[in-house]
């Protein structure tokens, strides 16, 4: 054991540079996948076949082949087109493209949950579609996006590791080489557990604070909130102090009673 972490010490640097390039491909993919998904969910719910009818086709299309397909797709097949890529780039393109997909159905999805009467309410003040849906639709329809969104992004980040097929020395490629440093594949592969886990957290965490500021500007709370557990557990702190007089009274007139009878 001393001897793995005597190797991990001295391969940080090589290992961090695994990180870097994961992180670089889970923001700007994550970027890139939300703009796709605006723009392809949008379009989806439009009134107009001309742009519903070829978002659908994009979106069904990315989500139903593999990601390592469009990901060798960039790589491989755009120079025999005569379009060279660098690899960092075919990497995020292909986590944009397949990630966006999925999660446009996501937006989607979450516009046509938004409570009908806040859509005739809309209509009711004369507001214009785009005004309508900036003003009044998309702010509730964000924050019932957010959940489902944190749990693509969080599948994109694991998604990265398919990089390595393209020459890309990613976290998981850089963990491998930790594997044949220290000829120890529990101690290698645990690092990259713990290391993908908390980089994973970190997404959750932002992404709950930006449900928390999306409900708080709505004028409402998120469900489960830490406020919504404190009340919880003051309501049961309440009730089982009740129970506890209760009983007592109970008891104190069961022996009253019995003196009485005496």
């Amino acid at each position: 054991m001393t001897e793995n972490l005597t190797t991990l010490l001295s391969f940080l640097p090589q290992l961090w540079e695994g990180v870097q390039t994961t992180i670089i491909l889970t923001v700007v993919g994550s970027l890139g996948a939300v703009i796709i998904a605006l723009v392809l969910g949008l379009a989806m719910t439009s009134t107009h076949a001309w742009l519903r009818v070829p978002a659908r086709i994009i979106v069904e299309f990315f989500r139903g082949t593999s990601l390592l397909v469009q990901l060798f797709w960039l790589f491989y097949v755009f120079p025999l087109l005569g379009v060279e890529l660098d690899p960092m780039i075919c990497g995020i393109g292909a986590l944009a493209l397949n990630y966006g997909a999925y999660s446009a159905e996501v937006v989607r999805s979450s516009i046509t949950t938004v409570d009908k009467g806040q859509w005739e309410a809309a209509i009711a003040l004369s507001l214009s579609p785009t005004r309508r849906m900036i003003r009044v639709i998309f702010p509730q329809a964000w924050a019932l996006m957010i959940p489902s969104l944190a749990t693509l992004l969080i599948q994109l980040l694991k998604g990265t590791a398919v990089v390595s097929f393209i020459t890309l020395q990613d976290l998981t490629d850089k963990i491998t080489q930790l594997r044949q440093s220290t000829n120890d594949t529990y101690f290698a592969f645990t690092v990259g557990l713990i290391i993908y886990f908390v980089i994973a957290w970190l997404i959750q965490e932002l992404m709950n604070f930006l449900e928390r500021r999306a409900t708080a500007a709505l004028g409402r709370r998120r469900p489960n909130s830490r406020s919504d557990r404190r009340e919880a557990r003051r309501l049961a702190r309440e009730d089982a102090i009740r129970k506890d007089r209760l009983k007592s009274q109970i008891r104190g007139a069961g022996a009253g009673s019995r003196g009485g009878g005496r």
